[in-house]
Order: structure tokens, then sequence, then C-alpha cells
């Protein structure tokens, strides 16, 4: 198990999702400041999610926020096809961000997936070495 989210490949890639929306949101052609302001908030989430979710302790915690974080990931997706239609992206830059989504989709899939399979219980049920010498002497 990583010891830090920034360990984490799929918070690395969702990391590169959020700057490739801010290069594009940041271009003079993208005109609506709300749906600016909401593709980069979709976006944050998805990272802030993953490392909330690591942070947070234990195994059930951390897959809410992990299936959050995907959530996020395909509001980021919708709103690229109205950046799309509205004429704010082009399509070759409209093609690269969705890529990018559906793999940090995949990613989240596939680590949620396996998660869920794994014994780990989380960092909070960690026995420390004290703990455990206690638990196997009487």
């Amino acid at each position: 198990m990583a010891k830090s989210f920034e360990e984490l490949y799929c918070w690395q890639q969702a990391r590169e999702l959020t700057n490739l929306v801010y290069i594009l949101t940041k271009k003079p052609e993208f005109g609506d400041f709300s749906l600016k302001d909401q593709v980069c908030r979709a976006a944050v989430s998805i990272i802030s999610n993953i490392a909330e979710g690591f942070e947070r302790g234990s195994k059930e915690e951390f897959l809410y926020f992990l299936y959050i974080a995907k959530g996020s990931c395909g509001e980021v997706r919708s709103q690229l096809y109205v950046a799309l239609d509205q004429g704010f992206i082009t399509k070759q830059e409209f093609d690269k961000a969705v890529e990018k989504c559906k793999q940090v989709s995949g990613l989240l899939y596939k680590f949620i997936e396996g998660f869920k399979s794994e014994g780990y219980s989380g960092l909070r049920h960690k026995k420390t070495p004290e703990q455990i010498e206690k638990l196997t002497h009487w």
C-alpha cells in the first residue's frame, strides 16, 4: 500500500488531467466563466477526493471518496462536450482531454475493484507493534 496519496498512480494521472483542464480554460476563447469555474472545480474534485479518502484512514471511507472522484471525472468529461459545442476548445483539444478523462476513470475503476477485494482495512485499523504484542501475549 502507498504511504502517501501522491504515490498513487490514479492521483498522479488525475493531477495531469487537472493541469490539462486549467490550460484549456485559460485560453481567451473559453468565454463562459461559469463553465470554466465548474469544469475546474470538477477536475480539482478528482484529485482532492482521492487525497481526502486516502487520508481518512478507513477502507470504507477511502472507497466512498474514490467513487466521488470517479463521478467528478465523468462530470469533467460531460463539461468538455459543452466546451466543444460552444467553440471554447478545438476538436483536437477535446479529444485529448476526453481521452485523459477516460484513462483516469478507468484507473479509478480498476483501483476501486482491486481495493475492494484486498484484505486491507485502512490505516485507522492498523495495529502498532505494541498493540500486536499485547494481543499475542497474555
